[in-house]
C-alpha cells in the first residue's frame, strides 16, 4: 500500500519529537513499568542509529512518584502533585539515563515551565540549549517542570509542550504516542466508531467527538489534547503522526499505522511562532471589519482607527489578541501602548492625533494572523 506524502515525511524526518503520556510508562498501580519504557527507548535508540535526530518528551513523573509514595491514585491537590513529580522525575530520569546506555546513548534532562515558552527570552534560552544537545548527539528528555508548576500540571498531558519544542528546535515531524491506536470520530471503546487515518484539512475532523480527558487516570490529556497539539503543529508546517505506545517502532519506522495529520502551513520563524502559540495574551482588542481585512488578508499593521474596544491590563510590548465583530481571535501581536492610553485613540485616524501618538496599535512585523 503506497503511503500519503505526509506518512513519507514523517518517515524521512531527520528531526523528529516523540512525546509519550504517562499511561504508556507507567502501571495502573503508580510507578513504571521498566519493560514498556524499554521498549519505547530500543525503539528510539533505532531511530537514533540510523542517523535521526529526537527529542523525547514524555509525561510520567508525576503518575512514575505515585508507588514510592505510598499513594493509591493519582493526587488531588497541587502540593501532593508537586511532591509526587519530585519523588518521579528522579526515578524517570534514571529510568531513561540506565535504558539509553545499553546503546552508548547519553541522556540530557529538561524540564520547562510555561514561562520557559510564554517569556521571550526564556523561549530562545531554551531553544539554545537543546540545540546544543542534539548536536552532541545527546538524546534530550523534556518534561514540564511539575514541583514548581501551578496550572501547567494540567496543562494537557505534554502535549501541547510536544508542539511547541517541536517547532522550538525545527522538527521535521512530531510522532505522539498513546494508549489509543489512531484517531477515531468516536469512543472507540463503544463500537462503532472509525478510524480517521488522514487529517489533510479541517473538513476532515468534521463531526469528529475528541473527547476531553485519558480514561486511565494517569495522564491529564486526552485525544482532545493530540488534537489540538497537532493543529499547533501542522499549521506551522511540522506533520504529526498519532497512534499508540504498542505501535511505536512502526511510527518511528515506516510511519503506516496511527492517524497522520498534514502540514496545512508554513512553518513560522521562532519569533512568529511564539506569538501565535506560546506567548500568553494580557489584552484583547476589538477591530471593525475594515481593520479585520487589513491585519488578515492584507497583512498591514493595526491603527488606532480600526479598534472598537479594549480589554485588560497591559503596557507597551505586551502580546494582545486581536478580535472580530463576532468575537472570534484572528490574530495575535505585541501592542505598542499601554491599555489606559487606547481609549481616548481608538476609532481615530492618524490625522486626528498628535504626531507623538500617530505609530501603529501593532506594528505588521508583531503581528501573526491566526488561521
Amino acid at each position: 500500500m503506497s503511503l500519503s506524502s505526509t506518512r513519507q515525511a514523517v518517515a524521512a524526518a531527520q528531526r523528529i519529537v516523540v512525546k509519550i503520556g504517562s499511561s504508556s510508562l507507567t502501571t495502573t498501580e503508580g510507578g513504571l513499568d521498566s519493560e514498556r519504557l524499554s521498549g519505547l527507548v530500543d525503539t528510539v535508540a533505532k531511530r537514533v542509529a540510523a542517523g535521526g535526530q529526537v527529542v523525547l518528551v514524555s509525561s510520567g513523573a508525576i503518575a512514575a512518584g505515585i508507588a514510592p509514595m505510598g499513594l493509591r491514585r493519582r493526587p488531588k491537590d497541587l502540593a501532593t502533585q508537586q511532591a509526587a513529580a519530585s519523588v518521579g522525575q528522579l526515578a524517570l530520569a534514571h529510568a531513561y539515563a540506565e535504558s539509553f546506555a545499553r546503546f552508548d546513548l547519553t541522556v540530557g534532562q529538561v524540564l520547562l515551565t510555561a514561562d520557559d515558552v510564554v517569556r521571550r527570552s526564556n523561549y530562545r534560552n531554551a531553544q539554545r540549549t537543546l540545540n546544543r544537545l542534539l548536536g552532541l548527539g545527546v538524546v534530550p528528555v523534556v518534561n514540564e517542570n511539575d514541583t514548581v508548576a501551578t496550572t501547567e500540571i494540567r496543562f494537557g498531558d505534554n502535549d501541547r509542550l510536544a508542539a511547541l519544542v517541536s517547532h522550538l528546535v525545527g522538527a521535521d515531524a512530531l510522532v505522539l504516542l498513546s494508549d489509543v491506536d489512531a484517531l477515531y470520530d468516536g469512543d472507540p471503546r463503544k463500537g462503532g466508531s472509525k478510524v480517521i487515518r488522514e487529517v489533510t484539512s479541517a473538513a476532515d475532523m468534521a463531526g469528529v467527538d475528541a473527547g476531553s480527558t485519558g480514561a486511565s487516570g494517569l495522564g491529564t490529556g486526552g485525544m482532545a489534547s493530540k488534537v489540538a497539539a497537532a493543529k499547533v503543529a501542522c499549521t506551522s508546517g511540522i506533520p504529526v503522526l498519532l497512534t499508540s505506545t504498542a505501535n511505536a517502532e512502526s511510527a518511528l519506522g515506516a510511519a503506516d499505522v496511527g492517524t497522520a495529520f498534514a502540514a496545512t502551513g508554513n512553518r513560522l520563524s521562532a519569533r512568529r511562532f511564539w506569538l501565535a502559540h506560546a506567548a500568553g495574551a494580557n489584552g484583547r482588542l476589538w477591530l471593525d471589519d475594515g481593520a479585520v481585512a487589513a491585519v488578515v488578508k492584507r497583512r498591514r499593521s493595526l491603527l488606532a482607527a480600526g479598534i472598537t474596544a479594549v480589554e485588560g491590563a497591559f503596557d507597551s510590548g505586551d502580546v494582545v489578541e486581536l478580535i472580530n465583530p463576532t468575537g472570534k481571535v484572528v490574530a495575535r501581536g505585541v501592542v505598542a501602548y499601554d491599555a489606559d492610553e487606547l481609549p481616548t485613540l481608538i476609532g481615530r485616524t492618524s490625522h486626528d492625533l498628535p504626531p507623538e501618538q500617530r505609530r501603529e496599535v501593532v506594528h505588521a512585523d508583531d503581528l501573526v494572523p491566526l488561521r
